[in-house]
């Protein structure tokens, strides 16, 4: 008995080993050498191109309907004791190892270490804790409101799993300046990249490899310091540098108290009169005194600011006088998202 439990364990231990290819053959030698052995007892009936394979497969899993079965003794002793008991090994063998596999491929992607093949997402660069989570759950509701949908992919230095497998995907690096690691998380396919590290250096060193690796994305860093913000961006232009508000919402709260509700409900996506901005595309050009009336009677929307073209500087509360041209972005408070504004509407309505 000691010698067949060790001979049992030494089986099990070098078919649990086995590799794909080795299992494959294996399961192949089964197969023909069952056929063979069919054909050398006569049941010829089982051996049919329709029959074989499903007379196999509901037999060596021990389903076993009946309507296909050996007639012969030869061949009910070929399936009593050489078909069921090797097949029923096989067939739990390959069960379990495709279920370890898929679990496998789960836990990576969970952990990781998967590339995450993808264009035209938004990367989200560095983990800061609660605040790169809280700012994930906002990028998945606005694109709720969003016509096109796109993935969001976390990638980090740090040493966590998934907080979101079931909406982001995931990529965990050893450096955000390394070729080969951030390929993983597609940086040069990104159509826009925000960066937030608890460290303004690791922001800074993230900030100009992503510039270089994609200068058409969209890029955001965060910064706590003001000045390396700054800085950056005399070497980045592109880059939107966004730096720390809280000392400033201090001072505007004590003046003016409420100050910090406010601007919470502007950038709350859940309820209340959020921010948003879209572009304007009418061919001829327009005002603020005709634009500001018509967005107001029409979406309930009001008009607070305008970035010209490629000028980087945002006029708030533009006068009435001001010229909105084509290509123009346009800043403006509403209940939900406006996607389409009809232009020429507003140009008859002046």
């Amino acid at each position: 008995m000691l010698l067949l439990s060790r001979l049992r364990r030494i089986i099990l231990k070098h078919f649990m080993d086995l590799g794909w290819r080795s299992m494959l053959l294996i399961i192949a030698c089964y197969i023909g050498s069952v056929w063979i052995l069919l054909y050398t007892a006569g049941e010829t009936h089982l051996l049919a191109a329709d029959s074989f394979f499903y007379w196999l497969l509901v037999t060596a899993s021990t389903v076993g309907y009946g309507d296909l079965s050996p007639t012969s003794a030869n061949g009910k002793l070929i399936t009593a004791l050489y078909v069921i008991p090797l097949g029923l090994g096989l067939f739990g063998l390959a069960i379990g190892r495709v279920a370890a596999f898929m679990s496998y491929q789960w836990r990576k992607s969970v952990q990781g270490l998967k590339p995450i093949d993808c264009s035209g997402h938004i990367l989200v660069v560095g983990w800061n804790e609660n605040r790169t989570l809280e700012l994930i759950k906002l990028l998945l509701r606005e694109m709720e409101h969003q016509a096109d949908k796109r993935r969001v992919v976390l990638c980090v230095k740090a040493d966590i799993e998934n907080p979101m497998p079931e909406h982001i995907g995931f990529v965990k690096v050893n450096s955000h300046s390394k070729d080969e690691e951030m390929d993983r998380a597609s940086v040069a396919q990104a159509a826009s990249i925000i960066i937030d590290n608890s460290d303004d250096d690791a922001t800074m060193t993230a900030a100009l490899y992503c510039t270089g690796r994609n200068p058409d994305a969209h890029t955001i860093a965060y910064f706590n310091q003001e000045k390396l913000g700054q800085l950056l961006k005399k070497h980045c232009p592109n880059v939107e540098c966004m730096p720390s508000v809280a000392i400033e919402m201090i001072a505007k709260s004590t003046m003016d108290p409420g100050s910090s509700a406010l601007h919470h409900e502007l950038l709350d996506v859940d309820q209340g009169m959020t921010q948003y901005s879209i572009i304007y595309n009418h061919s001829n050009s327009s005002s603020v005194a005709v634009i500001f009336p018509y967005l107001k009677a029409e979406y309930e929307a009001t008009l607070i600011g305008i970035k010209h073209g490629d000028d980087q500087r945002l006029n708030i509360n533009p006068c009435l006088s001001e010229e909105i041209d084509r290509g123009d972005r346009l800043f403006y408070i509403a209940d939900e998202r406006i996607e389409n504004i009809d232009w020429q509407a507003a140009q008859k309505s002046q």
